[in-house]
């Protein structure tokens, strides 16, 4: 692929209009709509991951997505294989590939490569596991936050995965996992994405309105069917809640309400509560990203200045 080959990235918070703005590209430029969504990924996950419609994926067909079971599990390792096959076919095909979506994970590993993270450790997690277990994932947490306060500030206190994965990390090698993030100690298992990059991040300028998106999008999903959706999950008797793709936010507070851990009010609450942390943490990302254009979405020429900024970087 010669390094003038475009490939462009449409990234922002969850409910900022990523996916408006891809399916409008694709309208008027020869590009391949690859998803970067760690729960799209999933089979009989559609509603609560705003996964396009029949009618939308007719128009503007997205790669990536339906591509595991919910009972598997999938890593940035993957993706990024994935996404650069995928990437691959579409510049042999004389297209543009258009990445989108808000795991800010994805499009690291896919930049800059994966660092060089010790494998996993089956006694370690299983004495993480065992004080968890005791203490509580709340007290786990903490001593992260001591060890390895960047990753603790990123790692939200009810996702043990990957507080345990942190923590274990820090055992296995007596360095934070942050640590493995940053250019002096990152190394690649896999070559830098080559290409032109094109970057434009979505964002709403009032923080307000993005709270509010979230919410009203919610609750679409409830009135679209979310519930039966879960519940059609939680029946099939092979899936739990700590899998990662019942990790996904709104999944595991449906979960919860439908194991009648959390009544139905409180799973609302807590559904809208953990997309906007969500959503905080995409923006913290973001906020890091170099070479991205910011646009925000609550102007109203706000997609017609997006266009006009990929059209005039596919010149340069």
């Amino acid at each position: 692929m010669p390094d003038s080959a475009p490939v462009i990235f449409i990234m922002g918070p969850t409910a900022s209009g990523k996916t408006d703005l891809a399916i409008e590209l694709v309208r008027r430029m020869p590009c391949d709509i690859i998803s970067v969504d760690s729960a799209m990924v999933y089979r009989g996950m559609d509603i609560g991951t705003a996964k396009p419609g029949p009618d939308t994926l007719a128009v503007a067909p997205h790669r990536l997505i339906d591509i595991r079971d919910p009972a598997e599990a999938y890593s940035a390792a993957q993706f990024s294989a994935d996404a650069r096959r995928e990437i691959a076919a579409s510049h042999a095909a004389g297209r543009i590939p258009l990445l989108v979506g808000g795991t800010m994970l994805y499009f690291h590993a896919l930049q800059h490569g994966l660092s060089l993270l010790p494998s996993a450790d089956a006694a370690v997690r299983e004495r993480l596991e065992a004080e968890a277990r005791t203490r509580g994932w709340a007290a786990l947490h903490a001593r992260l936050a001591e060890v390895d306060p960047v990753a603790a500030a990123r790692i939200h206190p009810n996702d043990p995965q990957r507080i345990q994965r942190a923590l274990e990390v820090h055992e296995l090698t007596g360095r934070s996992l942050s640590s493995f993030f940053t250019d002096q100690h990152l190394g690649s298992l896999t070559p830098s994405l080559p290409g032109k990059l094109i970057k434009l991040v979505l964002a709403p300028s009032d923080r307000g309105v993005l709270r509010g998106r979230i919410a009203a999008r919610f609750q679409q999903m409830l009135e679209r069917g979310l519930i039966s959706e879960v519940e059609a999950l939680y029946q099939r008797g092979d899936l739990h809640r700590d899998l990662p793709s019942m990790r996904a936010v709104g999944y595991r507070q449906v979960w919860d309400y439908l194991s009648g851990e959390l009544p139905y009010a409180h799973m609302v609450e807590r559904a809208a509560i953990a997309t906007r942390q969500l959503a905080k943490r995409q923006l913290t990302w973001l906020r890091r990203e170099q070479g991205a254009q910011w646009i925000d979405v609550l102007e109203p020429m706000a997609f017609i200045r997006a266009m006009e900024y990929i059209e005039g970087a596919m010149k340069t």
